[in-house]
């Protein structure tokens, strides 16, 4: 009878587990089809404005959707918090609720935090409603915290000798070190997405690396939707220039697209990785042993905010901050050199402080012009200098005259530019917003103008609505319905007009089915109290 009833048991959990399953798979397939059933197409026309509602007033670096598909998104500062926060339906005056007091992570005691270090991205992993396992990448001081012992960027593998490199305000060459740790949202969960915290200590050291000075380095980490694999953005590593050309030396990690496999870690020591991971057989140069096998992409000075085309996932996106002319928007692809240092964007890099043949163009062929951008003469220069944030395109029903399009913006925003694409020919143009005068949280406006006092942007998030927030210095910003700021999108009426789907139901699917789950379980215990 013990035997039958422990059968019983095993039984009745891959049960829960394919009902979980199940519900998860339709809610992800409603989810992936709402665009095309609502018979939304991307318009050529520009949009007359973008309408934002603020529905935070806490600063944030970065949003990420939950996994399980519902209409709550991950939340992180630089410091090394993370929150779960509850998104309000659109229109309905309802605002991000979040318990600042009950952190998902908190890593604060590991993380260098300071003007661009800290905590830089979370990425969860494409199994993680049955693994539990995400990621995060964010900057240490091997000088105060523990772990932090990775290899110098400046090498005898890229002919670089970081004795001859200058001290950095302070700081010695690699003191500051980039990191990509594993975490897991709870080890021992049979369904770690229901889970609201996780385990501090990290899982596993995926990747460490000490940076040259305290320059520019990317640090955001992205999961390949199409590949499962991940991808490392790194910035050049220097202020002003590039005079090591670290971003062109395909033996450096600096200046490019990394691309890794963490799940397979068998190559560690076999080829003197910088973690464990092991390197995708695709990868462009993992058959030359004298060339960096980690590098998918080249020449990128500080790629900032990249994003695949939920739609089209060969659509791979960057931002990428220029120095002195230029900030640009680049279609990633594999093998690409983006230019860095030779060209800022199109136009010709000749920065007086390069060594000499450095930045020579002779033997450049092929470079990957960017397919948007905008001259740091046509940013808001009145306040700062240009730093462009890279976005998505957005695919949300709300704002149906902005589906199909690119959007990406300044961190001196005075205006959100909008690119479509034809043929693989984009077209972009700055577009004015305003908040809506029934925004939840009261928008303060600069005086004399429409546009709101938001500071500075640092990053734009996404939802499962697929529905696009800005977060900056000031709160967090939704774009919603353009009637509410009085611009005219003659698409908005006839997409009103139907009723959207609920992504709030999936969180009600997942308690039902725990409902179901208890009253199984309570059955089992009254069978097992007659053993």
């Amino acid at each position: 009878m013990v035997v039958v009833c422990n059968v019983f048991a095993l039984n009745l959990l891959l049960l829960y587990g394919f009902v979980v399953s199940c519900t998860l798979s339709m809610q992800l397939k409603d989810l992936k089809n709402d665009a095309q059933s609502y018979g939304i197409r991307e318009t050529r026309q520009a949009p007359n404005g973008v309408c934002l509602e603020k529905i935070e007033n806490g600063s944030y670096i970065g949003m990420a959707p939950h996994p399980d598909g519902s209409n709550r998104v991950f939340l992180w500062n630089q410091q090394g918090k993370v929150w779960i926060a509850n998104v309000p339906e659109d229109g309905s005056n309802g605002v991000l609720k979040i318990d600042e007091s009950k952190p998902f992570l908190d890593i604060t005691d590991h993380v260098l935090f300071g003007l661009q270090f800290g905590v830089m991205e979370m990425e969860f992993h494409p199994n993680f409603v049955s693994n539990g396992r995400f990621f995060v990448s964010y900057h240490c001081d091997k000088l105060r915290h523990s772990g932090c012992l990775g290899r110098c960027s400046c090498n005898s593998e890229i002919d670089c000798d970081p004795a001859t490199l200058p001290i950095d305000s302070g700081i010695a060459p690699c003191q500051y070190q980039i990191v990509v740790a594993e975490f897991t949202a709870n080890a021992t969960a049979i369904t770690p997405f229901l889970v609201e915290s996780s385990k501090t200590l990290e899982v596993k050291r995926i990747f460490t690396m000490g940076l040259p000075h305290r320059g520019v380095y990317g640090g955001q980490i992205l999961f390949g939707p199409a590949d499962g694999f991940l991808y490392v953005m790194t910035g050049s590593g220097t202020q002003r220039g590039d005079p090591y050309n670290f971003a062109q030396n395909k033996r450096s990690l600096l200046g490019k697209i990394l691309r890794i496999d963490v799940d397979q870690r068998n190559e560690v020591h076999d080829r003197g990785l910088w973690g464990n991971y092991s390197i995708p057989r695709d990868n462009p140069y993992n058959n030359d042993k004298q060339l960096a096998p980690e590098v998918w992409a080249l020449g990128l000075r500080n790629p900032w905010r990249c994003s695949f085309d939920s739609e089209r996932p060969s659509y791979f996106m960057c931002g990428d901050s220029g120095q002195d002319m230029y900030e640009e928007i680049d279609m990633i692809t594999k093998g690409g050199n983006y230019g860095w240092p030779v060209y800022e964007g199109p136009y010709l890099f000749k920065p007086a402080n390069a060594q000499e043949g450095s930045t020579s163009n002779s033997s450049f062929n092929s470079l990957i012009f960017p397919v948007m951008g905008y001259n740091h003469s046509e940013t808001y220069n009145t306040i700062g200098s240009a730093f462009i944030i890279g976005g998505y395109f957005y695919r949300s029903q709300t704002d149906p005259c902005l589906y199909g399009r690119y959007l990406y913006i300044d961190l001196y925003p005075d205006g959100i530019w909008s690119g479509t694409e034809n043929s693989r020919n984009f077209t972009s143009s700055k577009t004015p917003y305003r908040c809506a005068r029934d925004s939840p949280i009261h928008c303060e406006s600069i005086a004399e103008d429409v546009m709101p006092a938001m500071g500075y942007v640092l990053s734009f998030g996404e939802d499962n609505r697929k529905d696009i927030h800005m977060l900056t210095t000031t709160g967090v910003y939704r774009v919603t319905r353009p009637s509410r700021c009085n611009y005219h999108c003659p698409k908005e009426t006839s997409v009103a007009s139907k009723p959207g789907p609920s992504v709030s139901m999936s969180r009600k699917l997942w308690e039902r089915a725990e409902q179901y789950t208890l009253l199984v379980s309570s059955m089992l215990m009254l069978l097992l109290n007659f053993v």
